[in-house]
């Protein structure tokens, strides 16, 4: 293919913007080089978060909106995503707590109510799949059992799932899995548990260690089976980097663990740790990395950081596929002025904002997460590559048509010349700005 070269620098309305790229020879300065005899991991996609409120916040757009919003994330023109993220009963980002069982007597009857997940969450999920051609891999994320279930009684608060109830809470996993199953959806992984080692005031759920790693081997795999989910992946952790290695070690060193768990999912809220997914790497090569959920806390739609918000997206998504990860799933899709709804005021940004008289609004994080998205294709295999220093940021992967595509940040405030190689003898020439991030394809 002619090398295609995009920048975006998060300043203009025309975030997407060619750029020209020369041709010619190298020589060793300021030079990304490319190892593609070296090989990394196999890529499965980019997405985020089906949560009731980006339902909620869909329905509230008319049809010809609705459809926009849907192939501004999943369509050919858009990000491309091909994977989604949703919360089995509530999460902070639902209208309110709810179960989908409500006594120990439905469990164990059978007599499940998913109409929530019918009103707000599967609409959204059936046209995107639309969008998308195809369905989305999905993983599905508890974020609390039903209050009956835990030590606390109640869904808040942390708590603990009480062992007489781990048997029929596995079974309740495995029924919602199964439910989006029968609605078309192609689930991928359900996690044990969304962070476990947090007490919220939000739904939340604590698991030791240990416990998280017996629960995966003695319930939660068997109940999967059970509903005909052999194929469904079972992830741990889901929670921050910074404890990932030490947290999967205990998880794993309970028996039958690291036979059930498919791979380790985490979250960026600690800081980068990257050193963290190349650890576990290491001591688990069989073992997928999924990056489960990021967001810039506590940040208000319209505020005048858009651009830093973005470049710390482009950080993190470079610093996980460097790591290893196979996935990177954002946190909630759309969110509305006040950002959210959410239940118990724990608000954020999304990349899509519902903006009141003007639909929906793309921010910056969105267009920096495209320059993944759109082109590392699933199935692109990550290869080595070098940087003349820190000042640039990189990840290359060979996709499934053969083609390079690479992706990188600016982190200066001075724009500089870019010589990318395979052989170090000849190569391209691109210009990259101050703090510009850039995709490179050919």
């Amino acid at each position: 293919m002619k090398p295609e070269y995009i920048v975006s620098d998060f300043e203009k309305e025309s975030y997407w913007q060619a750029a020209p790229v020369q041709e010619g020879d190298v020589n060793e300065m300021r030079q990304l080089t490319l190892y593609p005899q070296c090989t990394g991991q196999t890529l499965k996609g980019f997405g985020g978060a089906f949560t009731e409120a980006a339902g909620w916040c869909w329905q509230q757009l008319d049809p010809a909106m609705q459809d926009a919003f849907v192939q501004a994330y999943f369509g050919a023109d858009g990000l491309r995503y091909t994977m989604g993220r949703t919360h089995i009963n509530s999460c902070d980002f639902s209208l309110g707590n709810y179960a989908s069982v409500e006594t120990a007597e439905q469990a164990d009857r059978g007599e499940f109510s998913f109409e929530r997940d019918h009103r707000y969450i599967l609409p959204l999920l059936e046209a995107a799949n639309r969008a998308a051609g195809k369905p989305l891999g999905l993983l599905l994320s508890p974020w609390s059992s039903p209050a009956f279930m835990k030590s606390n009684g109640q869904m808040n608060n942390g708590g603990r799932l009480l062992p007489e109830h781990w048997e029929r809470w596995a079974a309740c996993m495995a029924r919602a899995a199964a439910e989006y199953c029968r609605a078309g959806c192609d689930v991928q992984m359900v996690s044990v548990q969304n962070e476990p080692a947090a007490v919220q005031t939000w739904d939340s759920c604590l698991y030791s260690r240990a416990e998280e790693g017996r629960f995966a081997a003695d319930c939660l795999r068997g109940a999967l089976d059970a509903e005909g989910l052999s194929r469904v992946g079972i992830l741990i952790w889901d929670h921050n980097k910074e404890s990932l290695v030490r947290r999967a070690s205990e998880s794993f060193a309970e028996p039958g663990a690291r036979e059930a768990v498919s791979g380790i999912a985490f979250h960026w809220y600690s800081g980068d740790h990257f050193g963290a997914l190349h650890a576990a790497c290491r001591l688990w090569p069989e073992k997928e990395l999924w990056f489960t959920e990021g967001c810039v806390e506590y940040s208000r739609f319209g505020d005048a950081k858009g651009p830093q918000k973005a470049r710390m997206y482009a950080h993190d998504i470079l610093g996980n596929l460097n790591g290893g990860a196979c996935a990177s799933l954002d946190w909630n899709l759309l969110l509305d002025e006040k950002d959210g709804p959410n239940h118990v005021g724990n608000f954020c940004e999304a990349p899509v904002m519902l903006a009141p008289g003007a639909g929906i609004v793309k921010m910056p994080s969105y267009y920096a997460i495209g320059h993944f998205s759109r082109f590392l294709t699933p199935g692109s295999v990550q290869i080595a590559h070098s940087v003349w220093d820190s000042r640039l940021e990189a990840v290359a992967f060979v996709r499934p048509d053969g083609n390079r595509a690479v992706v990188m940040l600016n982190r200066t405030g001075e724009k500089c010349t870019v010589k990318v190689t395979e052989d170090g003898s000849t190569g391209l020439h691109v210009e990259l700005g101050a703090g510009q991030l850039a995709t490179l394809c050919w």
